[in-house]
């Protein structure tokens, strides 16, 4: 049995872009002031408005719902652990994780942000 050797073909031609979707020039359209620009700004500008209100409003519901939870179930300040008030506790020392965090989770969510923004302008 003889086996032929399998040829090898070039394919030589123009490459087209069919298949690949146009990338919209969005600096151009935001430095023209046109009007497309200033739909993809102000869509910019709202992620990072809502992102920053979410944010804002997760810290107020739960580092503002900690006194309120205090003031309204009084039981609670009678709490100790090792000797030190759950109240003092909970708003001297678990605050400041939850708001480093908070911070850290914001930031990242930002830059997502930009840079699908970036990444849409094609930069």
């Amino acid at each position: 049995m003889t086996h032929e050797a399998a040829k090898r073909v070039r394919i030589t031609g123009p490459r087209t872009t069919a298949g690949r979707p146009r990338r919209v020039v969005v600096i151009e359209e935001i430095d023209a002031q046109t009007a497309v620009g200033e739909v993809y700004l102000r869509s910019l500008m709202r992620s990072q408005l809502r992102l920053a209100v979410g944010v804002l409003s997760l810290l107020a519901v739960t580092l503002g719902g900690l006194p309120l939870l205090f003031a309204t179930a009084p039981q609670t300040r009678q709490w100790e652990l090792l000797g030190v008030p759950l109240p003092w506790l909970a708003l001297g020392l678990l605050v400041y994780p939850a708001l480093i965090g908070t911070g850290w989770w914001y930031v990242r969510q930002a830059e997502r942000t930009e840079a699908r923004f970036a990444e849409l302008a094609g930069e």
